[in-house]
């Protein structure tokens, strides 16, 4: 069957951390799998920070090649969509816009940054392994974002939008698919059509999402 590349996207954008395995090097020829999060870049690449101590991280600089699996939540968890990418997870310095994006998603992570020992890890995925659900599954290359903005567009994007938001909310990023915030402390994702490419159609359809956001409560949002 074909892979769904929009519910590809889809699940990158809004799962918080995933399962990365790893060669290991205290066991060789057996792979190591540990708890990560991460934020996808502007071009759905998963970025992590990782601490120079972690045993994933020393796995890491001495063999790239890895693998992330991501996976909806739900009651019944071999009936939700999930994916696996594998890769090469390579050590990087984004530049200023990109670590701000990193940070609005993940503002706990300014904390680790002050201690010195974290460094910012992004996997360039080669191939991935999707699942649907029952009889729903394929191999596919990585998915390209339907339009990329780069985070600097990104930016002044989410600032035009400032004036827009319920208070309670916070802005955290936007796409051609949805735009992201964080409410009463939890992610959610509004999804996006805008009528037509470009960051103006875009602006319009993201202000349109706002004015139809119901009242912040506390409890409103998804884990």
């Amino acid at each position: 069957m074909g892979v769904d590349s929009r519910e590809v996207r889809e699940l990158l954008r809004t799962a918080r951390c995933g399962a990365l395995g790893t060669f290991s090097l205290a066991m060789p020829g057996h792979p190591f799998v540990s708890l990560v999060t991460f934020v996808p870049d502007s071009d759905l690449r998963p970025v992590f920070l990782l601490s120079g101590l972690a045993e994933h991280t020393r796995n890491l600089r001495a063999d790239p090649k890895a693998s992330l699996l991501l996976a909806e939540g739900g009651a019944h968890p071999l009936e939700q969509a999930r994916i696996t990418l594998l890769g090469e997870v390579t050590e990087f310095e984004p530049d200023d816009a990109a670590r701000q994006r990193f940070l609005r998603y993940s503002p706990e992570s300014a904390d680790y940054l002050m201690l010195g020992d974290f460094r910012f890890f992004r996997l360039e995925p080669a191939r991935l392994r999707f699942i649907g659900g029952f009889a729903r599954m394929g191999w596919s290359d990585p998915p390209a974002p339907a339009t990329c903005l780069a985070p600097v567009e990104e930016g002044a994007l989410l600032d035009a939008l400032a004036p827009f938001v319920p208070v309670g909310a916070g802005l955290l990023g936007l796409d051609q698919e949805g735009l992201d915030l964080r409410i009463a402390g939890l992610f959610r994702r509004l999804p996006l059509s805008p009528e037509a490419p470009g960051p103006q159609a875009l602006l319009r359809a993201a202000q349109a999402a706002l004015a139809g956001l119901a009242p912040v409560r506390a409890g409103d949002g998804l884990a």
